[in-house]
């Protein structure tokens, strides 16, 4: 479902891992941030990411074990926390305007990874930490989205600005080497390096405003008039030898048409339609309008347009499941997400939907089943945590509904409530279980959080 808000939730770690997670939500607790960094989940638009970045994390030498996450936040900027994550805000992503620029986006992160450039600012988190760290919702994505928990004990335990920037801040040194790093990729993955200019090009002029005007890319990737001038010389000397990939231009206007057509007015949408690269694309933006305009028919039967063009599509059903659960078709929804899993069984978002689409249908055994794998899959969605805790809850599974519902209340940083669930799953649990387990670990976090506050 698209647009999962997971505000201070973004977990993915097995459950082996969670007393050091519960460590770093010690540190998290001590102060909230003024604006919780949260993450958009919809399959479809990660998808369309990684097809457009594979590429590039190829010849990066990454493959397959970077994910492309887009956070919620309307401003431009890309940032990295560690080695498996690439983060990109909504902002940034709304105002490129090609695949090109995205992919000089991602291979220039991709190249801080690649250079260990982490590494050493992960040997001095010690630093981060006294200039006070990067707050509850960051020190999540930092750790909990990545299951670095060292990394979320460096940086969970403050929430100032100025301390965001030292710790993502990157050196010039550092940015003309992932810049140099950055070309041979766009090169050796037949990419324009045009698009490398493009991207500071949307950033001009940011250097003469005041620091707390400046977009957050400016402020930690300072950019500089020999960044600009490589980036041109290098525009020109491989002018012309870019191969034309269709592929990456359809996902990279896929991912952006979806997500303008949630986060723009449907006004904005109608008036660009005519804009779309494809039908596809031009119906499954009209749907979304549809639907924002609380049309579902509408929305439903201009989907299904687009369905019919694309009928192996798994994320095209997941989007009408969502419009028919929204319009309370909750049947219709269950044979859409069930659609959507038989194409795509190991997208964990596609089989969180489907479980709640069968958890609302009653069918509470198979919801549960469908829950569990997403969970199992992908702990980034607290969404899924509640509805696992609901579907334990109606099996009659007590125990487990309350862990469930202890994780999810810890994922949000309220570990007392997280506390009294998990106080009340280790009463009703085997000693020993898994689920006990995991129970104990949120109990001596929550403990150590109440003692930090006396």
């Amino acid at each position: 479902m698209f647009l999962r808000r997971l505000c201070q939730s973004v977990f993915n770690a097995p459950f082996p891992t969670w007393t050091a997670l519960a460590f770093a939500l010690l540190l998290m607790i001590s102060a909230l941030p003024a604006k919780a960094v949260s993450l958009l989940r919809d399959p479809d638009i990660e998808y369309s990411l990684q097809q457009v970045a594979k590429p590039i994390l190829n010849v990066a030498g990454l493959g397959n074990s970077i994910k492309i996450l887009v956070v919620n936040d309307s401003s431009l900027n890309a940032f990295v926390l560690d080695n498996k994550h690439i983060f990109i805000h909504a902002g940034l992503l709304m105002r490129m305007d090609n695949a090109d620029m995205l992919r000089a986006v991602i291979a220039h992160e991709a190249a801080h990874i690649a250079n260990g450039h982490l590494a050493r600012r992960h040997q001095n988190i010690g630093n981060a930490r006294t200039v006070a760290g990067l707050g509850v919702a960051l020190s999540a994505l930092a750790a909990a989205a990545t299951g670095n928990s060292e990394l979320a004990a460096g940086v969970a335990a403050g929430v100032t600005s100025s301390a965001s920037r030292v710790f993502l801040s990157h050196t010039r040194a550092e940015e003309a080497s992932a810049d140099k790093s950055a070309i041979q990729y766009l090169v050796r993955s037949g990419t324009d390096t045009q698009g490398m200019v493009q991207v500071f090009d949307l950033f001009s002029g940011q250097e003469l405003l005041r620091p707390e005007r400046q977009d957050p890319y400016t402020r930690t990737h300072p950019l500089t008039r020999d960044r600009l001038r490589n980036a041109k010389a290098a525009a020109t000397a491989y002018a012309g030898k870019a191969k034309d990939d269709t592929s990456a231009d359809y996902w990279f206007h896929r991912a952006k048409g979806k997500l303008t057509a949630f986060m723009r007015s449907p006004k904005w949408t109608k008036r660009t339609l005519k804009e779309s690269p494809s039908e596809d694309i031009r119906l499954m933006r009209e749907a979304v309008m549809h639907h924002r305009q609380s049309n579902s028919s509408k929305a439903i039967a201009t989907l299904n347009r687009a369905i019919a063009k694309r009928p192996n599509d798994p994320y095209f059903y997941e989007l009408r499941g969502q419009f028919q659960i929204e319009s309370r078709q909750v049947g219709a929804a269950v044979s859409s997400y069930k659609a959507c899993v038989d194409r795509a069984r190991n997208n964990a978002l596609c089989q969180g939907g489907y479980g709640r689409a069968l958890l609302a249908a009653g069918q509470t055994k198979s919801a549960l089943r469908a829950l569990e794998k997403a969970r199992n899959l992908d702990f980034r969605d607290g969404r899924i945590l509640r509805d696992l805790a609901s579907a334990y809850a109606k099996n009659g599974n007590a125990g487990m509904a309350s862990v469930a519902s202890a994780e999810r209340y810890a994922l949000q940083g309220r570990l007392k409530d997280a506390g009294i669930q998990a106080k009340r799953a280790a009463g009703l649990l085997p000693e020993g279980s898994s689920g006990w387990r995991r129970a104990q670990d949120i109990i001596l976090a929550a403990k150590r959080a109440e003692k930090k506050k006396r």
